[in-house]
């Protein structure tokens, strides 16, 4: 599989923040976002020595030997390399005890023999600020698909205040319900990711949505965490 890179850290974002987990980022996404901070993983137009070929093997040995059965599968766009390989990989962790979270922009439709390995979806539909044509961020059967799955949580990416309006639209078009939804500051610098926590916290609190700082962010700011 094309791995852009494994690393043990903590759980920045959503309601597992905090948690020590094992990262598998995959390389690789169908989605272009302006404010993205992991380019690395799919922007190769200045180089491509980021992506390393790893056999299943190998992966499993990298992942399991960190002291933690907690993995956060992420991207770029995980989803697109669900095939026989991942699933292999997956269910050797699952039976190892291995509590699995996939953090996925909610445009592909998982194949349901994955599903029952997944203990966690973290489903993050791209708004307007994200810079994707709507036709390409927004796939209703896909979040139609994660609204009815019970352990899907929805994590909003927010920019300006005038954004909360598309999160009520899409909350009220696919029915998600307000204790599943997460929403995020936008920002890759500590002070203003501080400012904008602010008033975000502000819209969480009349909507009854939960708020999400992001944590790598204020810690090691816009740096990888090797």
């Amino acid at each position: 599989m094309d791995v852009s890179e494994i690393f043990y850290s903590i759980q920045g974002e959503g309601i597992n923040i905090g948690t020590p987990c094992v990262f598998l980022r995959l390389a690789y996404c169908n989605l272009h976002c302006l404010w993205c901070d992991t380019k690395y993983a799919w922007d190769f137009s200045k180089k491509h020595d980021e992506i390393k070929t790893m056999n299943l093997e190998t992966v499993y040995k990298t992942l399991t030997s960190f002291s933690c059965k907690h993995l956060v599968l992420t991207g770029g766009e995980p989803l697109l390399h669900f095939n026989k390989e991942l699933f292999v990989l997956l269910s050797r962790l699952k039976a190892k005890g291995w509590y699995i979270e996939v953090e996925t922009n909610g445009t592909i439709l998982p194949a349901l023999k994955f599903t029952k390995y997944i203990d966690q979806w973290n489903v993050s539909p791209k708004l307007k600020n994200s810079g994707n044509e709507k036709s390409l961020r927004e796939i209703p059967q896909v979040l139609e698909f994660y609204s009815r799955l019970p352990k899907s949580y929805f994590k909003f990416v927010i920019d300006a205040q005038k954004d909360i309006a598309e999160v009520i639209e899409l909350a009220k078009k696919y029915k998600i319900d307000s204790n599943k939804i997460i929403l995020m500051p936008q920002s890759i610098e500590a002070n203003e990711l501080k400012m904008k926590s602010r008033w975000l916290i502000d819209l969480c609190k009349k909507y009854n949505y939960r708020f999400s700082p992001r944590l790598h962010i204020e810690i090691w700011g816009n740096k990888r965490k090797k």
